[in-house]
């Protein structure tokens, strides 16, 4: 076993903690790496405060983490000791079933097994994540860290980044497609950046207009104010895809005659209830609500290539492990430009 230390949380009101460990042994097929950087997503929150209602204690939060390869089992054959690699929200899945054969592991029919919340395959143990200074994975759900992309910046790419990737590619965005992103936070700002780099025409929807610039210093063509109701009449039937990205229970109806014919309103921030959709605009303008969780391995590793490429990294703030509790008080308030990542190398400090 490896032994590790970690920050975790050992009841839904207790602040995250330090917190020892061990990770286990590497079977033939996996790596074991040094957290480096971890991002801190708003589903590490609801997870340490169990909003979901089937959070594990002690829980330790993490599924951005960027790291290096520290040892390999012995059929290892992508990765060597000294790798920079990724792991992001899902660390293994059945690998058998028609989803995991098309490379949509997060579809599993089985289930993926989460990098945190999970429950490992083999030994059923659940699983911890990357608040820690050490991870034990699985090689197939390791990805490469592309030459020159800022590791610092890259963690968040790993949940947000893919989360608003993969419904830009499923719904086939490119060059002249109009997308509206709803909200300018840790989602919102990527999938802003990610749009504009596929060339599209991108306009943030926001309830008032003090984003605008920051809005366009990320690349989008203009904000749309979603409170001013003549500026929201005015324009109907203008978008393709609106990427919704706002993480608590809001109303959907306002937006809806914003797209045009076959477009398509896509849910990835909220994972619950919505108030209660109006059927008048789907049926009559023949659009659609969706959601959309992660992609898979393959897109993944895609969109990390994709951002090296086009240089697009998300907005950080680094922070101390030991500053955790704050950043999760100042996330409810979304006081975060645009993502918080933990610098792991202050994990032996914070943890003395």
């Amino acid at each position: 076993m490896i032994k590790t230390v970690g920050y975790a949380a050992q009841t839904p009101t207790s602040p995250l903690a330090p917190f020892h460990f061990e990770r286990r042994d590497l079977r033939t097929n996996d790596i074991a790496m040094e957290i480096l950087y971890c991002g801190v997503c708003h589903s590490d929150l609801h997870w340490s405060r169990n909003d979901w209602g089937w959070t594990i204690f002690p829980a330790v939060p993490g599924h951005e983490i960027v790291g290096r390869v520290t040892q390999v089992g012995s059929d290892v054959t992508r990765y060597k000791v000294g790798d920079h690699v990724a792991v992001g929200c899902m660390v293994d899945s059945c690998k058998h079933c028609d989803q995991c054969d098309k490379g949509e592991e997060q579809l599993c029919r089985e289930g993926n097994t989460g990098t945190y919340g999970g429950f490992d395959r083999f030994t059923n143990d659940y699983t911890l994540g990357g608040y820690a200074k050490h991870l034990v994975v699985r090689e197939d759900f390791a990805l490469r860290m592309p030459e020159g992309l800022d590791l610092a910046q890259a963690a968040p790419l790993l949940c947000a980044g893919i989360t608003t990737y993969s419904p830009l590619r499923t719904w086939n965005v490119g060059p002249g497609s109009r997308v509206g992103v709803i909200g300018l936070g840790g989602l919102g700002h990527m999938a802003v950046k990610l749009a504009a780099a596929m060339g599209a025409k991108v306009t943030v929807l926001s309830r008032t207009a003090d984003k605008a610039d920051d809005a366009r210093a990320l690349g989008a063509d203009g904000l749309l104010v979603s409170s001013d109701e003549q500026a929201m009449a005015g324009a109907a039937n203008s978008f393709d895809l609106i990427i919704d990205t706002v993480p608590v229970k809001h109303d959907l109806n306002p937006y809806m005659p914003l797209l045009d014919v076959d477009g398509t309103l896509v849910i990835v921030g909220q994972i619950g209830p919505v108030a209660e959709p109006s059927t008048v605009p789907l049926v009559l303008g023949r659009r659609r609500i969706a959601g959309s969780p992660i992609g898979g391995i393959r897109e993944t590793q895609e969109m990390l290539d994709f951002c090296a490429e086009k240089n697009v990294l998300p907005d950080v703030e680094m922070i101390r492990m030991d500053e955790i509790n704050h950043a999760f008080e100042r996330m409810e308030k979304s006081d975060v430009r645009y993502r918080f990542v933990i610098d792991m190398a202050s994990l032996d400090m914070a943890s003395a």
